[in-house]
């Protein structure tokens, strides 16, 4: 297969393109012959967290990461005009329209399910029922926007499959939202409705108000008074500790507010990814791959190959947004990139169902060394956003 041939490169910015681009280019081509090949042993099915023979464990039906397969697939499909890669994912849809159906399914995940599952079907396609159900999603997600205190609710206190947990559920946002963000902004550009735009600023502004400390390190929760909105406190979830840095938190942000950023225009969401991006940078030192907590202590930290996919398609997107320090950006998406590239790269394995090894899925509950469908989703945006490809579904 050669992309290249499929216009990949013809449709770049020449300027855009990295003084990596051969050996990007070589792993994104492999990351499509993967999922060409492991297709007829996922099937239908949507992986959830890696093996350690690099096999997959996969979702239930309700799962937050139910999209990421969609997802690759999509791209793959947007790289080689290959039918079979639209087939794939468009045979998901009962996925989604299940998601839609099941009120306890419906959390702020709904972006990334939808996002990917959908909004990117008919981005691609132009098939009808895909806009629709995402256009249901994204008012799902207005639902859970409390203007008393300016954000999207966080869990619910009861999960899909009945476990009761209402710690999480009272008046709670998390760093993950805002990649979410881009399910409102879309349906905000298809309906012109002001309150999908009002709920996604407010939600913006919030975050970077509570969740982005004075220092430009990040919190990974923060609770509300459910009531009056107040601000109470910051804490973690799947970080070190209360006040540490958890590194996909950071990367969420990253790419979060450089997202929004780009679809807005708006300069206090650019200025807020570069800040965080910086700090993320000088806390990595010498590091290719972020540790799991840029806090945790020891000598054997866990990498986590998903914060670095994130954060390197974090850093492209700065760096298309910030021409006086795009040369900068470029290098930091590199460097992370190149770190996947030499110790996490998997996609020239044929035992390995994934691409990338060493995600670091949730330490605190023993899940520190697995491939992760995110981490696998984000290595081919980034590999792509690297190349100077720009139209992605978010």
């Amino acid at each position: 297969m050669n992309i290249e041939a499929n216009s990949y490169f013809a449709a770049a910015d020449p300027a855009f393109l990295t003084r990596n681009a051969a050996r990007h280019q070589q792993a994104i081509e492999r990351c499509v012959e993967k999922l060409r090949m492991t297709m007829p042993v996922i099937g239908l099915r949507n992986p959830k967290i890696g093996t350690a023979a690099n096999h997959w464990i996969y979702c239930a039906p309700f799962d937050w990461v139910v999209s990421f397969q969609a997802g690759q697939l999509w791209l793959a499909l947007q790289l080689t005009g290959d039918p079979v890669f639209r087939n794939a994912a468009q045979a998901r849809r009962p996925v989604f329209r299940a998601i839609l159906a099941n009120r306890q399914a419906q959390d702020h995940d709904l972006g990334f399910q939808f996002s990917l599952g959908c909004v990117a079907d008919w981005l691609m396609t132009g098939a009808e029922e895909p806009r629709e159900m995402a256009l249901k999603a994204a008012e799902l997600l207005l639902s859970r926007y409390r203007p008393e205190g300016r954000y999207l609710q966080a869990w619910n206190a009861v999960a899909p499959h009945g476990r009761v947990d209402p710690h999480h559920a009272a008046g709670r946002i998390i760093a993950d939202t805002l990649q979410n963000l881009a399910l409102l902004y879309w349906a905000y550009g298809e309906t012109g409705r002001a309150d999908f735009r009002i709920a996604a600023d407010g939600h913006a502004e919030t975050a970077l108000a509570h969740l982005v400390r004075a220092d430009d390190t990040s919190f990974h929760t923060f609770l509300f008074d459910p009531v009056t909105g107040a601000a109470l406190r910051g804490e973690t979830h799947q970080g070190f500790a209360d006040g540490s840095c958890w590194s996909r938190g950071q990367a969420w942000l990253i790419h979060g507010y450089a997202q929004s950023a780009a679809v807005t225009g708006n300069p206090v969401y650019l200025r807020a990814a570069r800040r965080l991006a910086a700090k993320a940078e000088a806390l990595m030192g010498s590091d290719a791959v972020p540790a799991w907590d840029f806090d945790a202590p020891g000598a054997n930290v866990p990498r986590d190959s998903s914060a670095g996919a994130v954060m390197a398609a974090g850093a492209y997107l700065l760096a298309q947004q910030i021409p006086a320090e795009a040369s900068h950006w470029r290098d930091f998406g590199d460097r992370l990139l190149g770190g996947l590239l030499d110790s996490c790269d998997l996609t020239g394995d044929p035992q390995a169902l994934g691409m990338l090894a060493h995600g670091a899925a949730h330490v605190g509950s023993g899940f520190a060394d697995n491939m992760l469908p995110y981490g696998d989703y984000y290595f081919m945006e980034a590999l792509m956003r690297s190349l100077g490809h720009t139209q992605f579904f978010w």
